[in-house]
Parts: C-alpha cells; sequence; structure tokens
C-alpha cells in the first residue's frame, strides 16, 4: 500500500486501493502504511460493494493484484537475482541457499527462476503450501523453477500477532541491530532456525522492508501483551 501510495504520488498518478474489510482502529487511528498512504493522495475503497470490477476497465489504469502477484515484477526480480549472483561470485561460493518468506510468493518464484546456481527456499505466510504453489503455478508452469516451500509444524494467521513473534524479533535486534519487519519477518526466522540443515551452505536472508508497518505493530503487541 505504502509502496504504491509513492511510486503513484512521484508519477502523478491517482491511486485507488481496494480492500474487503478495514477494522475500525486504523481508521479512527492512522498509523504506519495506512496513514503515510493516505498523506500520499491514496484513494481507498472498502466493501464488496467497491469491488475493482466496477471500474472502468476501458481507461488508461494500471492494475496491480493482491500482493503483487504479476507478471511484470519479474522484469526487476531478476535484475536482483543478477545482484545477488554477482555477491555469490565475488564471495567465491559455489552456490547459495536464499530465503525469504512469502505472501504470493512472486518474488521467490522469480528469484529461483532466475538463479541457476543457488537455492531459494520460502514459506508461506498467508496462505498454506497448497495456496503457495496455486499462486506458483499463476505465474509458472514449470515446476522446476519453483521454490522450495519449508514450514513448521504449528499453523500461524497471517496478520494475527504471537508472543514468540515478537521474542524472536526482539532477539534478533539485540543480537544484530538489524530491525527486520513484524509481519512477515519473524515467520521467516521462525521457520529457518528450524531448519539448521539449510545453513550447512552459505545462506542468504532477504530482509523483507516493511519498517513503517512496525509502527502500527508495535502497539499492538503493547496493547495485547502489556508488558
Amino acid at each position: 500500500m505504502y509502496s504504491l501510495s509513492v511510486l503513484a504520488k512521484i508519477r502523478g498518478w491517482e491511486f485507488d486501493y481496494f480492500v474487503d474489510h478495514l477494522p475500525d482502529y486504523p481508521i479512527q487511528n492512522p498509523q504506519g502504511n495506512y496513514k503515510r498512504a493516505i498523506e500520499n493522495g491514496m484513494n481507498i475503497h472498502v466493501g464488496k460493494e467497491s469491488a475493482i470490477e466496477n471500474f472502468d476497465k476501458e481507461s488508461d489504469t494500471l492494475y496491480i493484484h493482491e500482493g503483487g502477484r504479476e507478471e511484470r515484477a519479474e522484469f526487476g526480480i531478476e535484475i536482483l537475482a543478477k545482484e545477488i549472483e554477482a555477491y555469490r561470485v565475488s564471495k567465491g561460493f559455489d552456490r547459495l541457499n536464499i530465503f525469504l518468506p512469502a505472501g504470493t510468493g512472486t518474488t521467490a518464484l522469480y528469484l529461483q527462476k532466475h538463479s541457476p546456481a543457488s537455492k531459494v527456499y520460502t514459506t508461506p505466510c498467508v496462505g498454506d503450501a497448497s495456496y503457495l504453489q496455486k499462486q506458483f503455478m499463476m505465474l509458472e508452469k514449470s515446476k522446476s523453477l519453483h521454490p522450495t516451500i519449508i514450514n513448521t509444524n504449528k499453523k500461524y494467521h497471517f496478520g494475527k500477532i504471537y508472543r514468540e513473534f515478537y521474542e524472536l524479533w526482539l532477539k534478533l535486534y539485540k543480537q544484530t541491530g538489524v530491525e527486520f519487519d513484524l509481519l512477515y519477518d519473524p515467520k521467516g526466522w521462525l521457520t529457518l532456525m528450524r531448519h539448521p540443515e539449510l545453513f550447512e551452505t552459505p545462506l542468504l536472508y532477504i530482509h523483507q522492508g516493511g519498517l513503517i508497518g512496525n509502527e502500527s505493530m508495535l502497539p499492538r503487541y503493547e496493547r495485547k501483551y502489556k508488558k
């Protein structure tokens, strides 16, 4: 949401964002990504009556699917894959294990497609493994080009906060000095730490960005856990 609002502002475009529902709290207490996107001029449409199908598709409109599941994303992710490959060669690694958590899995998919000397691993954060596989198939029919899906035994609901997520996030920050995203990265690191065999090969973890989202995620943890 926020990133697209910035792009639209730079380009001088109208930005319309469609959601099925929006909780009352962010409306009454705007913060984080939502607040910044509104400040950038985002028009938000809530409810089924504002479905995107009602928009005039004959107009000069660019549609971005939910979660960024777009074939057009391949162009930029191929550039990222080439940068990672240059890094691998500069370090003298025979290969890399690349890990990142997934929403629709678009980044992981195209990274694997354009990283033949490395192996890409991902874990589903929005749905389960079958959901992620369906997303892959919408963009690439050849399963040989799909990343490897790994998971935890416990199911976590996307967007829900868990004490173990925050504790791991805080531990990572104290040990590395790196602030990670609180929506995707905790599930990513939790999954990764339960697969130590991946560290037998030099491993590259891709930070999920999204730090503006922590402005709203941290207060949610504070409200729920007090301490």
